[in-house]
């Protein structure tokens, strides 16, 4: 999604790093440059040009550091800008009675359903026990129901409908009935929506919100839809007083336009942002990580939520004394391969490492990591263990059990040989790189 405009930030600040120190001439021909990106990534004008003159403000007044170039110093100067922009902090859901009541809006099209059974898998993700029923109040669409019905069946929570029910107010009393009942935590209504804005359409939302006093008021948008979902987003706000945004598609050909300006123009926080159409693809909207990202600076903060996610504090304490003792073997290497698929594809966790060249230039093959999978699984379990020797006659019977050819298999073993050893030397290479380098670089080691 965000291809283009990283790329030319990137340039941007290449062109920078040639400068021996920032002046007002070169900053300004930064931030025209700047505003262009802008621009063409959709923002909104007002908020871009609000934001160049910011950072034009920011970076002239910033005192030189001697020990950042001046392309460094923009770039933080762009990025402390993006953060606050988009609301410098992640926005939690605000959910403090039970049943606290959600409810989504939105315009035909925008995924509302699809979120609404998306919202409901990541707050059992933080809280298992937690109970959802989910509200099918779109009778607008006539295969809503079927859909939000097979959604819930996928997360394992309850859907209330009412067949061949008419108004979608008579729906919502009777589900928040229900949920009041059966002591369900959390009421999840998804509401209808329309091609586009009509008075019909705000005066249903109004009577639900009356009714059902929701504690959160989400409004969904499609990213690729630019500059429309954030002014649809603001009518929605001045008619029902949404209490914050969830951004869908973020993962396909959006510009980013909408990413960066609603939170300024609707004055409410982006909370959550849609990123695949896996149930799980679904994360809390946090502006550091969307600044990074937009500058080409990986996600570290999603990264360790992934990992936080499919990794343990103790398995990864294990791995690490594995690593440094050089007792890591072909099973523990098959156990990361199988948590990393679970975080996602090899080359989307790239993206997300800083300082990671563009995968054109790595060439990733996700098969080859297919390859090696199905090569460990091939060996007997003493052989994954290295109890035994990986001998030529050994080789011979992997290769054949998993299809591929011997040389793909002393590639692999001579691979994991050395990286096995790359780790057992790490420790000395810290201590003679930190001697070279000096205490004042320490801190890259922390």
């Amino acid at each position: 999604m965000l291809g283009n405009l990283t790329e030319k930030f990137q340039q941007l600040f290449s062109s920078l790093a040639g400068k021996r120190t920032l002046t007002e001439e070169n900053i300004s021909d930064a931030v025209r440059q700047v505003r262009l990106a802008l621009l063409d990534a959709d923002v909104n004008y007002t908020v871009a040009s609000q934001f160049i003159k910011r950072v034009k403000e920011k970076a002239l007044g910033d005192a030189v550091i001697k020990s950042v170039s001046p392309g460094q110093q923009f770039v933080e100067v762009v990025h402390r800008e993006l953060v606050e922009l988009m609301g410098a902090e992640e926005v939690s859901l605000h959910l403090r009675k039970s049943p606290s009541v959600l409810m989504l809006c939105g315009l035909q099209g925008s995924g509302k359903t699809t979120q609404a059974a998306k919202l409901a898998r990541y707050l059992l993700k933080q809280d298992a026990k937690k109970k959802i029923l989910l509200a099918a109040c779109d009778l607008q669409r006539p295969a809503a129901i079927l859909q939000l019905k097979k959604l819930g069946e996928q997360v394992g929570v309850s859907v209330f409908s009412i067949e061949g029910e008419t108004s979608s107010k008579k729906v919502a009393a009777a589900a928040l009935e229900k949920a009041q009942k059966e002591a369900y935590d959390l009421l999840i209504v998804d509401t209808a929506g329309r091609l586009h804005l009509d008075e019909a359409l705000m005066q249903e939302l109004e009577e639900l919100k009356t009714l059902l006093d929701p504690q959160e008021i989400l409004f969904v948008a499609s990213a690729s839809t630019g500059q429309d979902a954030v002014k649809t987003a603001q009518e929605f706000d001045q008619r029902i007083a949404i209490t914050g945004t969830i951004l869908t598609m973020l993962d396909g050909t959006a510009r980013a336009g909408a990413a960066i300006s609603i939170r300024e123009v609707t004055g409410k926080p982006l909370k959550f942002e849609g990123i695949g159409e896996k149930i799980d693809d679904l994360q809390p909207f946090t502006p550091k990580s969307m600044a990074d990202r937009i500058l080409g600076m990986g996600d570290v903060v999603n990264l360790v939520r992934k990992a936080q996610e499919h990794f343990s504090e103790e398995e990864g304490k294990e791995l690490e004394k594995k690593l440094l003792k050089a007792s890591f073997t072909y099973s523990d290497y098959l156990k990361q391969m199988s948590n990393m698929k679970k975080m996602g594809s090899f080359k989307s966790l790239l993206k997300m490492i800083p300082g990671i060249p563009s995968l054109d230039e790595l060439n990733i093959d996700e098969k080859e990591f297919q390859k090696t999978e199905s090569m460990i699984l091939s060996m007997t379990l003493e052989e994954r263990e290295e109890k035994v020797d990986l001998i030529p006659g050994r080789r011979r019977r992997i290769a054949q059990g998993s299809g591929v050819h011997i040389d793909d298999v002393n590639r692999m073993v001579k691979g994991f040989k050395k990286m096995k050893q790359f780790f057992k030397d790490m420790p000395s290479m810290k201590k003679q790189w930190q001697k070279e380098a000096g205490k004042k670089e320490n801190f890259l080691w922390r």
